[in-house]
């Protein structure tokens, strides 16, 4: 199957001089190799003919299959391809054969020596048909290895776009089941409750809508929505949830994937905050390490469970701890989803971990560690 030839300028430009660059080594090789079977005389006669005819053919041969590749049709819309067989054989037998004249004369008018025709000498049109169709097929063979390594990496990039869309579509109607279900029990108990946490919802909704469809958004409307869901929650536990969102001036700019924070709060307030009589206090916080942004979730909860049994692995291999894979075990369906996202995104540049808080106040502490990035102008808008 032909390869398609590069689709944009920039790509064009470095094709050809880098078939260009290939070409000046040949053509020096095949006037070494002619020097040393007794060519012309002097060396650098042999090398003047074999650069002259050697880029005479490049240019010739090159600019007929690239002219050719532009009239054909090109199939679904996609970029043109080089010609088939029959005509990328006519270029070369053509551009060789020509090369060779223009070439050869050009150094003859200049050295006065007179070079014997292709009709002449059938080792000269040998030579040079050999040589123009080794380098024709090794560029053919390189652009369309090039064009084949594109489109895998543009298949993976379309795969993993859609896993990204999956997760997400995945962890919307989850935070919403959740909290629907805290709705319908609170509205047994409370109905103006109820109704005030209802308003608090049809809002965070609102907001969250367009945001949730980005591929990613400043840091600053990740918070903003975490305190959002944060007021919802409080609504429901009173004076027994204390929130706290830590975000400097510094880090609001920074790009992250939109609810990646949200379902780690969910996580502390309904595994830590709500079994705990007395409720705690949960503490958001960002802060910059370098070139990464390190992202907190710490609650005062009742903490990890200690008899959840340590079994499988962490999702798509984000590095994480026993506790984590006791935990994912254990039914936290928003902490699987966190550690497949961060893996499809950015692989092993980023961490996460959720462990015990391990100080005098208890809890759990949930941390990521990724790359800090500006939002692209797609992740913005």
């Amino acid at each position: 199957m032909p390869a398609l030839v590069p689709r944009t300028a920039a790509e064009s430009l470095r094709g050809f001089v880098g078939r260009g660059l290939v070409t000046q080594g040949l053509c020096a090789v095949i006037g070494l190799a002619l020097w040393q079977l007794g060519g012309r005389g002097l060396l650098a006669i042999n090398l003047a003919y074999s650069f002259a005819i050697g880029n005479c053919c490049w240019l010739l041969i090159d600019g007929a299959i690239h002219g050719l590749a532009r009239w054909l049709p090109p199939p679904g819309g996609s970029a043109p391809q080089w010609p088939g067989v029959p005509l990328l054989a006519l270029a070369v037998a053509l551009g060789s054969a020509a090369g060779y004249s223009i070439g050869a004369g050009i150094v003859d008018h200049f050295t006065g020596m007179r070079s014997p025709s292709l009709f002449d000498s059938r080792a000269a049109g040998v030579i040079t048909l050999l040589a123009a169709v080794a380098a024709t097929y090794f560029f053919h063979s390189r652009e369309r290895l090039h064009m084949e390594r594109a489109a895998t990496e543009a298949a993976h990039a379309l795969a993993l776009e859609h896993q990204l869309k999956l997760l997400q579509s995945q962890l919307e109607p989850h935070m919403l089941f959740n909290t629907l279900a805290n709705l319908r029990a609170l509205i047994g108990i409370d109905p103006p409750l109820a109704q005030a946490m209802l308003d608090r919802l049809i809002a965070f909704l609102r907001a969250t809508l367009a945001a949730s469809r980005a591929d990613a958004h400043p840091l600053a409307d990740e918070f903003a929505r975490l305190a959002d869901y944060l007021a919802l929650m409080e609504v429901r536990m009173g004076p027994r949830l204390q929130a706290s969102l830590e975000l400097p001036d510094e880090l609001r700019d920074c790009a992250v994937p939109p609810l990646l924070l949200q379902p780690l709060a969910e996580n502390a307030v309904k595994h830590g905050l709500e079994p705990k009589v007395a409720g705690g206090r949960i503490c958001v916080r960002a802060r910059r390490v370098g070139d990464e942004l390190e992202l907190s979730v710490r609650d005062t909860g009742v903490g990890l469970p200690q008899s959840a049994p340590v079994t499988g692995a962490p999702a798509l291999g984000v590095a994480g701890d026993a506790a984590d894979v006791a935990a994912v075990a254990a039914g936290r369906y928003g902490t699987a989803h966190v550690r497949s996202r961060l893996q499809a995104m950015f692989g092993r540049r980023a961490r996460f971990e959720l462990r015990p808080a391990g100080d005098a106040d208890g809890g759990t502490l949930a941390l990521i560690v990724l790359p800090c990035q500006r939002p692209t102008s797609r992740a913005a808008a």
